[in-house]
């Protein structure tokens, strides 16, 4: 855990930079349970499975014909979920290195794609505005509900058990609860491009195009906190809690990793941090369970992994 005197600092050693990507890296996931492994995906229409330890590339996914802008990884680490400038979801077997199902029906590149816990159902967003939802476990190949709420591109998305949490250019975070039946939306009133619960569910962290983070509260839509110091105003970037959820993290257009202190928003040192890359950081991941580790994603065609320095 954290000490007392308040939030660990960032892991800011590189330890190791994945860099067979052609192009730039739209995305970048840890798998889940003790996350040993990353998925990262980019321009070049690849996914690549990576050991961020070793540094090395295990496995090269391909099947796309457009750009890779999303991942989602199974509980159990047996598949996962991508979608990108295809209009389709593609859901792959880890092991056998190929697609097991195609899911087409979006009119637009698709953003965003995630599974739910165990992996039954999967939820996509994309460009043409509306999130669709898939069963699993069904061998039909329509949507079991298509959500068209939001006026234009979606950009992220959260699912758990009851709600899916949708996050779109029109500046709204939309809110599903799939149990009630009800629909809560939140204005933001800046183009959205990620939105992050806490492991609780009793916050979200909401990164918008007005280079502002920002922490709500997920019962009652109140502003709890604003993060700011970063440069984040054209491109899709994704914010994260760091360690513990004591500190909120988010990569800028400048190439640089910012950290804040989750409480009372005062930026870590450095201040202002070094860039890191020589692009804009598209993604930003801590480790689920290590306090010490990070993977950053960039338009500069790299992944780095940071550490703590030993």
């Amino acid at each position: 855990m954290a000490p007392s005197r308040g939030p660990q600092a960032l892991a800011r050693t590189l330890h190791k930079t994945l860099s067979n990507h052609r192009g730039p890296v739209h995305v970048v996931r840890y798998a889940k349970g003790s996350a040993k492994y990353v998925l990262s995906g980019g321009q070049d229409r690849t996914i690549r499975l990576w050991n961020p330890d070793l540094g090395t590339e295990i496995k090269v996914f391909e099947a796309h014909g457009y750009e890779v802008l999303s991942i989602s990884v199974s509980h159990d680490n047996t598949k996962f979920a991508s979608s990108g400038g295809d209009r389709s979801v593609f859901l792959w077997d880890v092991t056998a290195g190929v697609t097991t199902r195609r899911l087409s029906g979006h009119m637009g590149k698709v953003h965003a794609v995630e599974l739910n816990a165990d992996a039954t159902v999967l939820a996509s967003g994309s460009y043409d505005s509306t999130v669709r939802l898939w069963d699993l476990r069904a061998p039909a190949r329509a949507p079991i509900q298509i959500l068209e709420e939001a006026r234009d591109a979606v950009q992220t998305l959260h699912v758990d058990a009851t709600t899916i949490i949708a996050g779109s250019v029109d500046g709204h975070v939309r809110t599903y609860d799939l149990r009630k039946g009800e629909l809560r939306s939140d204005f933001i009133g800046q183009p959205v491009t990620s939105a992050v619960p806490s492991a609780d569910g009793t916050t979200l962290l909401v990164s918008t195009l007005d280079s502002h983070v920002r922490l709500f509260d997920t019962t009652s839509g109140k502003l709890l906190n604003a993060f700011t110091g970063h440069n984040h105003t054209s491109y899709r970037c994704r914010a994260c809690f760091g360690h513990t959820e004591a500190t909120v993290v988010c990569g800028d257009e400048d190439g640089a990793v910012w950290a804040w202190d989750l409480v009372d928003a005062t930026v870590l040192q450095p201040n202002p941090p070094p860039k890191v890359h020589d692009k804009v950081i598209t993604w930003t991941e801590h480790h689920p369970i290590d306090a010490g580790e990070m993977i950053t994603a960039s338009a500069d065609g790299t992944v780095k992994v940071w550490r703590h320095s030993s």
